[in-house]
């Protein structure tokens, strides 16, 4: 526990006067807990005395007793914390309250198999997402059918001068990018974003191939004999692979890295092999608009090196997991990676120079991980030894390990060098696993650095906290399945603890989940507080969450410099720096309920 202060007291009570009139609140994981797992449950409010607690049955009866354990004022949540603690407590049952200092929480289940429908409805997220494909009621459900947005896409490339003034000569072809994921609540299609997300849903096929049988999500491929899992993920793989440019491409880009708004000399380059970034709006739609409706025009952006890079790993991902059940699209998925390995190789430093209005960058400064990630994962499925050299030649191969981000893939790299079979030398691989190890006994430092025992900094939320929270979480899994140390398990769970409700806002940050779900994302179609003809959000959809650090939209405006950092958040389709969703938020979600449920 660390050591309260006074000042510290006092400080929390200075930066939010109403912190002494707040009532007492009890938050918690307002869906439950599986009978074997760690219990918490956090007093908000209640004072720095410890208080005793009740469990009650759904009868009133109690059932289970205690003491509070103090905390005390904590910085995170901006208010006093007490913790309860009912691990003992294991009947199952439904309809349970905790009761302490004249207040009850939520109603919560103790239950087996707790986690499965959300990891099918987060999986269906994706599903929903789809561009290129009528979304039908019998998938989808009725409230969120709709006619298919952008079909038979086949777009140009960007010319003219971007935001900056910067002239692009655009290119003498059009690609077919029909398919893939909206990447958030926008119609940009992104290569940069989209391989995390991909590379999330496939590397929990390939941790429990049987978990996602043909037939057990809504997509229309059930029924086909292959895993459901592996189909949704072949919709975005398709179209990662529609973004690779033909051979025999020469253009013009800034090469060299990027000095604020100053971009580098204009080069022109073989682009043979290399991803366009993305490809989307010439300028940001309006809220509302389904996709269907998106009267914009499309087009693809410059490639990337980093976009490259992506398609790369995930071809290479590909390549692996569908051998043996389609050789043929493995073979074709093998083949792109090997053209975009070549082409990055050859174009090292072209990023991504955020100068274009109507969509988002995606900009990455730092191109290593990325290239440490794409040769893991080709030298994991060929064990070729040019791959091996990059690997052991990068900086990210002995370096600290820590949870991945769509800006910082190296743990992609790292997580399968340690647990796809290849042909390392054993002590390299054993090093490889202590260090996953490592970084994950840091995540779980920080429960102790934070009032509600989340595996998460104390300070600094950016945008999409809630993503990086479970992708910590994942890491934690990773390290569970290595050791079997339960404390690890205990970790993952105070994540989708917090996720679920135990968070100072007594919020849901998932749609369809919990007495206070969310309900009102930034999202285009997902729009029912602007327009009551269209839905709100489908059941499994995650919240990008507090953000206290990129406080942009209008909505995070006004709270900006009142809010400690986990509450810094609000449910408004305008906040899009708080409450935006995203395949690459809503992926790690799926991967920590899947492994919850395992």
């Amino acid at each position: 526990m660390p050591r309260k202060t006074g000042w510290l007291f006092a400080a929390l009570l200075a930066a939010s006067p109403a912190t002494a009139q707040q009532q007492p609140t009890i938050d918690l994981n307002q869906v439950g807990f599986e009978p074997g797992d760690v219990k918490l449950a956090i007093l908000r409010s209640g004072g720095t005395t410890a208080l005793p607690w009740l469990l009650l049955d759904a009868d009133g009866n109690a059932v289970g007793r205690g003491e509070t354990f103090v905390y005390g004022p904590d910085a995170s949540s901006g208010v006093v914390v007490q913790r309860i603690d009912f691990s003992g407590f294991r009947r199952a049952g439904r309809g349970y309250r905790l009761s302490v200092a004249g207040v009850t929480s939520d109603p919560f289940a103790i239950a087996a198999g707790l986690y499965r429908p959300l990891a099918r409805d987060a999986a269906n997220f994706f599903y929903q997402q789809r561009a290129g494909v009528p979304i039908d009621a019998r998938n989808a459900g009725a409230a969120w059918a709709r006619p298919a947005g952008h079909p038979s896409e086949v777009a140009p490339c960007f010319a003219g001068k971007d935001e900056r003034g910067t002239a692009w000569p655009g290119c003498g072809y059009r690609l077919d990018v029909t398919g893939g994921w909206y990447d958030a609540g926008d119609h940009g299609k992104y290569v940069v974003n989209g391989g995390i997300a991909l590379w999330t849903l496939l590397n929990a096929y390939e941790r429990r191939p049987s978990a996602f049988p043909d037939g057990s999500l809504r997509i229309p491929e059930s029924g086909n004999g292959v895993s459901d899992l592996l189909d949704e993920a072949r919709w975005e793989m398709e179209f990662l692979l529609r973004m690779q440019i033909p051979d025999g491409v020469r253009t013009r880009l800034p090469v060299g890295p990027l000095a604020g708004r100053q971009l580098p000399p204009v080069t022109e380059i073989d682009a043979s092999g290399m991803a366009h970034q993305k490809v989307a709006d010439r300028n940001w739609t309006t809220l509302p608009t389904p996709p269907q409706q998106d009267r914009e025009e499309r087009l693809l952006y410059p490639p990337t090196t980093g976009a490259t890079l992506n398609l790369a790993a995930t071809a290479a991902q590909c390549a692996r997991l569908w051998r043996g059940i389609d050789d043929a699209f493995a073979a074709r998925c093998l083949s792109a990676a090997r053209r975009a390995w070549s082409a990055a190789q050859r174009n090292p430093q072209v990023y991504a120079t955020n100068s274009f209005t109507g969509s988002g960058g995606y900009g990455d400064g730092s191109l290593s991980d990325e290239v440490y990630w794409a040769a893991a994962e080709l030298y994991a499925t060929t064990g070729e030894e040019a791959f091996r050299t990059a690997v052991t030649a990068s900086p990210h191969f002995e370096a600290a390990v820590r949870a991945p981000g769509w800006s910082f893939t190296a743990p992609l790299g790292t997580i399968t060098l340690a647990t796809v079979k290849n042909a390392l030398p054993a002590p390299e691989v054993q090093r490889l696993r202590a260090a996953l190890i490592a970084g994950a006994d840091r995540i779980l430092a920080e429960r102790r650095e934070n009032g509600y025992a989340i595996p998460y900094r104390a300070s600094g939320y950016p945008w999409g906290s809630n993503g990086d929270l479970l992708n910590q979480a994942m890491l934690l899994g990773v390290a569970h399945d290595l050791t079997g140390d339960a404390k690890y398990r205990a970790g993952v769970v105070s994540a989708i603890d917090y996720v679920l409700g135990r968070n100072p806002l007594g919020q849901s940050y998932v749609s369809g989940y919990g007495a206070r779900p969310l309900r009102n994302p930034h999202h285009r179609f997902w729009a029912h507080a602007l327009d009551p003809k269209l839905p709100g959000p489908p059941p499994g959809v995650l919240s990008g969450g507090p953000n206290d650090t990129a406080m942009v939209d209008p909505v995070a405006a006004k709270l900006k410099g009142r809010c400690a950092p986990q509450a810094c958040w609000a449910d408004d389709i305008h906040a899009y720096a708080l409450n935006e969703v995203a395949i690459n938020w809503n992926a790690p979600l799926f991967w920590v309920a899947a492994w919850l449920d395992d």
